[in-house]
């Protein structure tokens, strides 16, 4: 049955990867439907121990990858994907045995990748039609705040295994977990990689409960989801995110970012003081190598202007690094009453070094927390006096 679809499998090297685990009440049926629109299939046999291997027999031409131990989904995808690359194609789109996905939705994706041939496309499930478990709309829902948090990025279904994805952007060596995990991980990594994840209708069918076959293991799989997620948040907010506000940054010069944000309407007078002198405040405290991290990562918990808290933490560059240890430690001399008395001739010995570094971590948070207010009354006396604020009544009505 030629048609747009399979015209487009065959000139976009689109072939249909089938990870299978001991489905074969339904494998036979849902390649039939699938060979309908191409023969560009590669069936991945992950340890099945009922009758798969002989239903695989009846199709010898298809691309079949079988292992006698069961290894997990995100290890079948990722034996698919090697498989997938060295016969040469350029796109794979997955798609689960359990019956739970129709064949005749894989032209819908052939038609989104004319569109999106640099996206990542998942087909997104009616997940309030009647028959859909609520553990799995509660997963599914799940998933997708955690995908938000990590990302940025909001997307009605990061749980669907129906998807296509664009080989040239997958290593998958470099992708760590290999169960259900794996479909999160992928596209979180991805989307932190740039790549754009988009989203096509696919229709969807549960079988009856007691019909159903389901490999999930709610305690192990979700408490291994649990875990990756906790993992990604961490990076995240530890890496990806600062990394991303740098580049942000660095994209255009500093003033014009400055009065960028001082001109936008969404942040009020005394949230953009906060955030001047909360960089401020970050760019003075002992924590050299981590400040412009942990501000940001600290912006984003406190709602502040992540852009201008990144700006104003940048006080500790180069020269200004003199002034702020002289200052700190000449804080830390008042507050600790010491008289450090220091001089070319000074002896330096390891209690010296101990009571300099006393006094100078007392000194810098005491002169960042000086800092914090000066600087933050400043900003919000001069913003008072040159910025018309919006109020959200108006800027609602915008």
């Amino acid at each position: 049955m030629e048609n747009t679809g399979s015209t487009i499998f065959n000139d976009r090297k689109v072939c249909i990867i089938i990870p299978t685990f001991n489905n074969g009440g339904t494998l036979e049926k849902l390649i039939l439907d699938v060979l309908k629109f191409t023969n560009q299939i590669i069936v991945v046999n992950d340890g099945s121990t009922d009758g798969t291997s002989g239903i695989l027999l009846n199709f010898p031409q298809l691309q079949i990858i079988s292992y006698k131990k069961n290894r997990g989904k995100g290890y079948a995808l990722k034996r698919g994907f090697v498989l997938a690359k060295e016969i040469g194609y350029e796109y794979v789109i997955t798609i689960d045995s359990d019956g739970q996905h129709s064949a005749d939705d894989l032209p819908a994706f052939a038609e989104k990748l004319k569109t999106e041939p640099e996206a990542i496309i998942i087909g997104r499930r009616n997940m309030e039609k009647e028959g859909v478990p609520g553990k799995s709309s509660f997963g599914m829902k799940f998933s997708n705040f955690w995908f938000w948090v990590e990302t940025g990025i909001r997307h009605p279904d990061t749980q669907s295994g129906f998807r296509l994805y664009p080989l040239k952007f997958i290593n998958p060596e470099k992708f760590l977990t290999r169960r259900f995990e794996f479909e999160i991980e992928i596209i979180v990594k991805l989307a932190w990689k740039g790549v754009k994840i988009t989203s096509v209708p696919v229709d969807v069918h549960y079988q009856k409960k007691e019909e159903r076959i389901s490999h999930f293991r709610p305690f192990v799989d979700f408490t291994r989801i649990s875990i990756l997620n906790t993992c990604l948040v961490f990076w995240a907010f530890l890496w990806i995110k600062p990394r991303d506000m740098t580049r942000k940054i660095l994209s255009k010069p500093l003033k014009q970012h400055f009065r960028e944000q001082i001109s936008n309407p969404k942040f009020s007078n005394m949230n953009l003081a906060l955030s001047i002198a909360f960089g401020i405040f970050m760019g003075i405290v002992p924590i050299w190598g981590y400040q412009l991290v942990t501000a940001i990562f600290l912006a984003y918990v406190l709602k502040l202007n992540k852009v201008l808290v990144a700006i104003s933490a940048n006080i500790s560059i180069p020269p200004m690094i003199p002034v702020i240890l002289f200052l700190s430690l000449k804080s830390g001399e008042f507050i600790t009453q010491s008289d450090l008395n220091l001089s070319y001739s000074t002896h330096i010995s390891f209690s010296l070094i101990k009571s300099l570094l006393y006094v100078y971590l007392i000194g810098s948070v005491i002169f960042a927390a000086f800092s914090f207010f000066i600087s933050g009354m400043i900003a919000y006396f001069i913003l008072a006096l040159t910025r018309k604020e919006i109020t959200p009544e108006k800027l609602q009505n915008k």
